[in-house]
């Protein structure tokens, strides 16, 4: 559905220094340099995939999903996207794909968005009873009512959001990508639109890359996670295979019914936390079971959990090793 080949972008910016000497220079004597926003990039995904975009911020993210979306021209690279070349913006290629961008919005702000979702139906030549249709089905998905009646600017951040979603999503297009779709959104609108886009994809078969700072999105949504840093693509594969690769050990927490010393735990693994009856060790995926037996066995265990590391710490830390080509 998406196949990406040596894709490309550089920016030709202007440099100005500051100060009314500056602006003198910049205006008689402009300076320029190039940027290179995305470089050599190569990738495909199939059809009814999710797969999650993630790279710091300036990484080219955006850039690559302008230019999937034919709104920018690629400076060099093969792009095709259902079929179509992005870039040439063809009437079919529209039908087939949106553009979610968290940070922007096509709704009309002092009209509710109904009138806005009626003048999608009519840019895509839906006719009134199947837009009705879809509408209804999209609101139901949603859990939209009377939101789609009021002013948008009446609307809480996570109703526009999902007005937002339902009005680019009208003409059931095969290609989502979304960028930052629950950027802002407080925990339970964030669930409910990954809930939305889960059902989205299962629904419509619909392919989608998706870009989030929200690590909560990705882990929820997608099982293949493509990685992105100053232009680059350094991983391209199963998010739960560079999680077991980036953190080859587990947390395990304890609670027990007296306190230790921290001495006590040193033989079990690396202790990370230790106060007085809780414990929190770092073991060795290879020797877990082993390890939480012999733990159970020899102490007087309350409580017990074990858990991944934060997915966010683990990309932190892979993001800074790419910085340093230290990559793993």
């Amino acid at each position: 559905m998406i196949q990406v080949r040596d894709l490309s972008k550089t920016f030709r910016v202007a440099e100005k220094q500051p100060g009314l000497q500056g602006t003198l220079r910049h205006l008689l004597l402009r300076r320029h340099r190039d940027v290179e926003a995305v470089s050599g990039l190569n990738f495909s995904i199939e059809e009814g995939e999710m797969v999650g975009f993630l790279g710091p911020n300036g990484a080219g993210k955006t850039t690559t999903l302008k230019m999937l979306s034919g709104l920018i021209h690629p400076s060099a690279g093969e792009l095709s996207v259902a079929g179509y070349q992005p870039e040439r913006r063809q009437c079919g290629f529209l039908e087939q794909i949106t553009l979610v961008m968290g940070n922007k919005q096509q709704l009309i702000w002092d009209l509710p968005p109904l009138d806005s979702i009626r003048v999608n139906a009519a840019v895509y030549g839906i006719d009134a009873i199947e837009a009705k249709r879809r509408v209804s089905e999209l609101a139901d998905m949603l859990e939209l009512g009377e939101e789609l009646h009021r002013p948008v600017r009446k609307l809480s951040l996570g109703q526009r959001m999902k007005a937002e979603l339902l009005a680019s999503l009208l003409h059931q297009p095969r290609v989502l990508f979304l960028d930052e779709p629950t950027l802002g959104l407080d925990v339970s609108a964030q669930a409910r639109v990954r809930d939305f886009l889960a059902e989205y994809n299962r629904r419509f078969g619909a392919t989608v890359l998706l870009t989030s700072h929200y690590m909560g999105d990705i882990t929820a949504l997608c099982e293949r996670v493509l990685l992105i840093h100053q232009g680059q693509l350094f991983h391209d594969g199963d998010l739960e295979a560079l999680t077991s690769k980036l953190a080859p050990f587990r947390q395990v927490r304890l609670e027990l019914q007296r306190a230790y010393p921290m001495a006590a735990f040193e033989a079990y693994g690396t202790v990370e936390s230790h106060q007085e009856h809780q414990v929190m060790l770092l073991i060795n995926r290879n020797c877990l079971t082993e390890t939480v037996a012999a733990l159970l066995s020899n102490f007087p265990v309350v409580d017990l959990e074990v858990n991944d590391p934060p997915i966010e710490e683990l990309m932190r830390s892979l993001f800074s090793a790419a910085a340093t080509s230290a990559l793993p």
